[in-house]
């Protein structure tokens, strides 16, 4: 108790020196001449969040580019050498490959879903209650979201595999396609006759991303439900006066102008996808050819205690997610631009 009162108090006196400070170099830019007042008060309130960004990102970022140029030990300068072993690698070739599967197929799926999910079930009897169903998976965790999908795909020794009873109960189901109801899901990279080389995605991923979607889907149709919702209705009664149907009026104005916010959300699932951890760790743990970079880097850095090779897996991870942020604000500017004019 002594310990919590005492973190309390530092907390509440340093919180409180950081206000005075900032109150007392307010008060001094007063006595500035007036065309200085207002950038020295603006770099004072800049400065505790440039100050965070610097400590909390800025500085360990770079330490972290550091490390991945040096070997596992850290001792010795290597260069690119952990990036290039990325990619020569066919177990982290793989992982790589599993990182954009996650990002194609599960942000693909999850805005196509969420737009077709949000156009129908507008204005339908019982919207609020039907919208609300489908969110309640986006307020699961994704380790919880896994943990009730291995129940899912649950074979033997275990018969409560939700999967395998459905697909024992379908006629004629081929035993490949779980038709005995005994299918390892979650270890099988094959689906019926198809077995996929060693070096790409197995069927095993594909249903990891199933769970990504289940929890994301939400989402994003709560998302663009409301986008659509904003959508004036001058614009949608214009085309149907011209002539187009529904779906004509839902493609040629509706689409278009909430463009920023499929960027938005696709921006969002994405980034989400690259950096999964969660759903891979609660399932399968990475194994059976199902690891992601976020997944592969845990494994190397904290387990193995393979600091640079974890490094550049990290660096890798944030360099994979700068341009999606790129796009996104690119798409937002244009969205202005077309709301200003």
């Amino acid at each position: 108790m002594l310990y919590i009162n005492s973190a309390i108090v530092t907390v509440v006196i340093g919180l409180g020196g950081l206000a005075a400070v900032l109150a007392g170099l307010y008060w001094a830019t007063r006595l500035l001449p007036r065309r200085l007042q207002e950038r020295a008060q603006v770099a004072i309130f800049l400065f505790p969040a440039l100050f965070l960004v610097t400590i909390g990102l800025l500085i360990p970022a770079a330490r972290t580019i550091y490390t991945s140029l040096l070997d596992d030990s850290g001792q010795s300068f290597i260069g690119l050498d952990h990036y290039t072993a990325i990619f020569r690698q066919n177990d982290t070739r793989l992982v790589v490959l599993n990182s954009f599967f996650w990002v194609i197929v599960g942000t693909g799926l999850t805005t196509i879903a969420g737009l077709a999910i949000a156009r129908y079930a507008d204005g339908i009897k019982g919207e609020k209650l039907v919208k609300s169903l489908i969110f309640v998976p986006g307020a699961v965790s994704l380790a919880g979201a896994g943990i009730i999908w291995r129940f899912v795909y649950a074979g033997p020794p275990f018969k409560v595999g939700l999967l395998n009873q459905v697909t024992k109960a379908i006629p004629g189901m081929p035993t490949s396609l779980g038709g005995e109801g005994d299918n390892l899901w979650l270890l099988n990279r094959n689906f019926a006759s198809i077995d996929p080389p060693a070096s790409v995605p197995g069927f095993n991923t594909f249903l990891l991303v199933v769970i990504f979607i289940w929890a994301s889907t939400g989402f994003a149709t709560v998302v663009f439900s409301a986008a659509i919702k904003g959508v004036p209705e001058a614009l949608i009664e214009a085309s149907k006066v011209d002539g187009a149907t529904d779906r004509q009026a839902f493609f040629k104005v509706t689409l278009p102008y909430i463009r920023a916010t499929i960027v938005t959300v696709a921006t969002t699932t994405t980034i989400g996808a690259l950096k999964v951890f969660d759903i891979v760790a609660s399932t399968t743990g990475g194994n059976f050819g199902t690891s992601t970079v976020a997944n592969e880097f845990y494994r190397v850095y904290f387990v193995q205690d393979r600091n640079g090779f974890g490094s550049a897996l990290a660096v890798l991870l944030f360099v994979l997610v700068v341009p999606v942020v790129v796009i996104n604000r690119r798409a937002q500017r244009r969205a202005e631009e077309l709301m200003a004019s």
